[in-house]
Formats: structure tokens, C-alpha cells, sequence
């Protein structure tokens, strides 16, 4: 039986079928160069009845569906419909159609015209030229390949917990992460001030990643809690490149969210309950097209969250004044008041597998020094205060674990605010 995601779609036919299926997800991805043959596996029935459950539940019914030409199926769900309202904790929640009081610019600048070359992004779905209508919310499809590849159906579409390294540890610094081969190389705030909320223009790339069980992401992190607890909360945005969640080797915008220190709570993009969408435009999870090219041009997304003054939930913003949906204050605890810290750059995963350093690229794959065009950038960081202001961030620090893999180099000037290059290659002489 070569393909169980088409026996799963039929109740009736899983009932008839035998007790193992052998789930042919193995390949070798000429594109990427992934090889997934580790990912062969038989299942069981009741594994695959679980699996089918879930994706019931997290796959809504489309009023229209739209294929991709990157594979994806987008499917257009009513936004009453979605996801989001499955939560416990939003049973009685009305989704806010009141638009958010948007955060006051100090100062105003137009920064786009410095950028040769670029322009604006936007995703692969809608090459087509079909929209989702009025009213409802464009939902990435998942398939029973995009669980199987998890370790489990509980760690489908979930980052694993942040481990503290007590030796890196230092004051007012974020909460890195080693024992499970994490890295980064970022930029932060101390834990002395109030946030409500944060924004960045990222340099978007398509770094190669070597296993498939690795990622290579840039977002935006917005903290409140423990760093070191079991209590942390954590809004990010971003874009990633993850084969193991979604199949392929293509930068998506993503989203992720938690309340206890990515232990239960939480979820990538709309792959549990929680995060609310209510733009009809933009899909979560899918690929982000064009992207920078080496000593060529250059593309970049501007993110923003921040909290609403008047509701007091917490909203994405996409490029200029594009809003993409909220997380409600409800799912929160320390973020239901306001943020401690806010972290701007890049992560990967370092498995280690032929037992050195994996070659996973952060960013474009090469070092801070090499500069614009050729390392990827953060510009314009900025935080939102309690008046609804965004300004400048200008007293920030930056770590980096290894540096011969992976490093950070800040700066400020007129036209970019603070920003810094970041990224690097993985494993190299310095790296082993």
C-alpha cells in the first residue's frame, strides 16, 4: 500500500485496512538535496486513525480550495470557521472587528528607496491569480506526510522546549538554548523595561539544511515571564525553512506562540488553536517568492506585533499597514499585561548527525563581515512603549554561542536604525 494518505481520507477503507501500512514518505529531494528514507515507516491503523483524527480537526471544510504551484493547497475557510475558536479558553471569544489602534511612528521615515533592487514580497499561492473570498481565511493544508515526518503527533507543528546552558548564561541575557542543538546568533533587549510590542525588516533567504529533522529560521521574539521557567510566554513571526514540517526547502512566513515554555501550549501558524486570522490575503506557513540572491538583489519582510491598547490582544502587521490576525490576551498570562524582553535574529538546528557540526546555513549562509548583498540583515529594529509609540531601539546586545559557525554584527545609522548582519555557514575549519 504505497500511499496511506489516500487510504486515510476514507473512514471506511482505514476500517478494512491491515493492521500495518507502510507509509512510503521516503525520497531523495533532487531539489534540496534532503534525503528522507529515514522517514519510511510502518504504521499502524490506530496510529493513522489518530493522525486522520487530527488533521479533521486542524483541516477545516474550504468553501474554495486553491492549488499552488509550489505544492501547497491553500484552503479558503470561513473565519468563523477556523482553527483559533477550537481553544477551551476562547469558547465565547468574538473575533475583533474593531481594527487595532496601530502604534504611533516618532518619527517618520521612508527607508524602502535605500534598498536597490528590492521589492515588495509576496507569496507563491497567489500566482494563479485566484483570491480567497471576502470573509474568510486562507488555511495551509496538512497532510499525513507533514505528521509522519514529526517525531510524534504530539511534537507535530511544536518547537521543543528551550533548555538553559547555565555556562552561557549571563545577566539580563535571553534564554539560549543548547542541550538540544539549537543555536544563535541574536540581538536583545534588557529585561528592565515594559514592551508592547516590537518591529523589523528581515533579509529573507533560502539557506540550505542539511537533515531533515533541522531548520533555519529569522523572526522576531516577544517575551514575557521566566526565561529560565516553566512559565515563559513567547510571541514570534518570522520567516523559516523547515523540510520537516513542511516537506520542502522554501522560506514560508511563519508564526509560533506559547505560554509554558513550548512545553504544551502553542503551535506553529494555525496548526493548533490560538492564533486568530483575519486577513483573507495572506497564508501562514506558505512560501515567500522572490528571494535575495547572492550579490544580486536583495528582499526583505517588515514585521510587527504589538499589543492593542484598547482590547489588549496581540497583533501581527505584514509589510506597511497589511494586518494578518491576532493572538487573543486570553491564551496569555504574563503577556496579557506587557513584554520583558524582545529578541530580533536567526536560529538553527545543529543535530550533530555524522558527529560534527552540521553545515545548516543561518541567514544567506555567510558571515556579518561580507555585508550587504551577500550576509542577510535585521534593519530598522524598533519597540513599541506603553503610549503606543514605536521608536528606534538603540541599547541593544547581541550573542552568538559559536561564533565560528554562526555570528552577529550590529550597527546604526540614518537610513537603517540599529541593524546588524547575522548568519554564517555552519560546519567550516572554524566550526568542526
Amino acid at each position: 500500500m504505497a500511499d496511506c494518505n489516500v487510504v486515510a481520507k476514507s473512514s471506511h477503507l482505514l476500517r478494512l485496512s491491515i493492521i500495518l501500512c507502510f507509509v512510503f514518505v521516503a525520497k531523495f529531494d533532487r531539489v534540496s538535496g534532503l534525503n528522507y528514507t529515514k522517514y519510511s515507516r510502518q504504521v499502524s491503523r490506530l496510529r493513522l486513525e489518530r493522525i486522520q483524527k487530527h488533521l479533521e480537526k486542524i483541516n477545516k471544510p474550504p468553501l474554495i480550495t486553491i492549488e499552488s504551484p509550489d505544492g501547497d493547497i491553500i484552503d479558503c475557510v470561513h473565519k468563523r470557521k477556523q482553527p483559533a475558536l477550537d481553544h477551551p479558553l476562547l469558547k465565547n471569544h468574538k473575533i475583533q472587528r474593531v481594527p487595532p489602534e496601530m502604534p504611533k511612528v516618532k518619527r517618520m521615515k521612508h527607508y524602502e528607496a535605500s534598498i536597490k533592487g528590492s521589492s515588495r514580497q509576496w507569496q507563491m499561492w497567489h500566482r494563479n491569480g485566484t483570491r480567497c473570498p471576502k470573509g474568510t481565511v486562507p488555511i495551509r493544508r496538512s497532510s499525513m506526510h507533514d505528521v509522519l515526518r514529526a517525531k510524534s503527533l504530539f511534537h507535530f507543528g511544536k518547537k521543543q522546549p528551550r533548555l538553559i546552558n547555565p555556562a552561557l548564561r549571563r545577566a539580563n541575557a535571553p534564554d539560549i538554548v543548547s542541550g538540544n542543538g539549537h543555536e544563535h546568533a541574536i540581538a536583545y533587549t534588557g529585561t528592565s523595561q515594559e514592551f508592547y510590542g516590537a518591529r523589523a525588516t528581515i533579509n529573507v533567504w533560502d539557506p540550505s539544511i542539511e537533515e531533515v529533522n533541522e531548520f533555519s529560521l529569522s523572526q522576531i521574539w516577544v517575551l514575557s515571564g521566566s526565561l529560565d521557567g516553566p512559565d515563559l510566554n513567547s510571541i514570534e513571526a518570522g520567516w523559516q525553512v523547515s523540510p520537516e514540517l513542511y516537506g520542502d526547502n522554501r522560506p514560508r512566513l511563519f508564526t509560533y506562540w506559547t505560554s509554558d515554555s513550548y512545553q504544551a501550549t502553542g503551535c506553529y501558524n494555525l496548526l493548533c488553536a490560538g492564533f486568530v486570522q483575519t486577513n483573507s490575503r495572506v497564508a501562514i506557513g506558505a512560501s515567500i517568492s522572490p528571494i535575495s540572491q547572492y550579490a544580486a538583489n536583495q528582499y526583505d519582510i517588515t514585521i510587527l506585533i504589538w499589543k492593542d491598547p484598547k482590547l489588549g490582544n496581540w497583533w501581527m502587521g505584514f509589510g506597511e499597514d497589511t494586518l494578518i490576525g491576532y493572538w487573543p490576551a486570553e491564551l496569555f498570562t504574563h503577556l496579557a499585561d506587557h513584554a520583558t524582553m524582545v529578541e530580533w535574529g536567526g536560529e538553527v538546528v545543529n543535530s550533530r548527525s555524522n558527529g560534527q557540526h552540521t553545515a545548516t546555513q543561518m541567514g544567506s549562509g555567510h558571515f556579518p563581515r561580507d555585508g550587504f548583498g551577500k550576509s542577510s540583515y535585521f534593519r530598522n529594529l524598533e519597540v513599541v512603549d506603553a503610549d503606543n509609540s514605536l521608536s528606534s531601539v538603540r541599547d541593544i546586545s547581541t550573542l552568538a554561542e559559536n561564533t565560528g559557525c554562526y555570528n552577529i554584527k550590529s550597527a546604526y545609522n540614518n537610513e537603517w536604525g540599529t541593524f546588524f548582519y547575522y548568519g554564517g555557514p555552519g560546519n567550516n575549519p572554524r566550526c568542526p
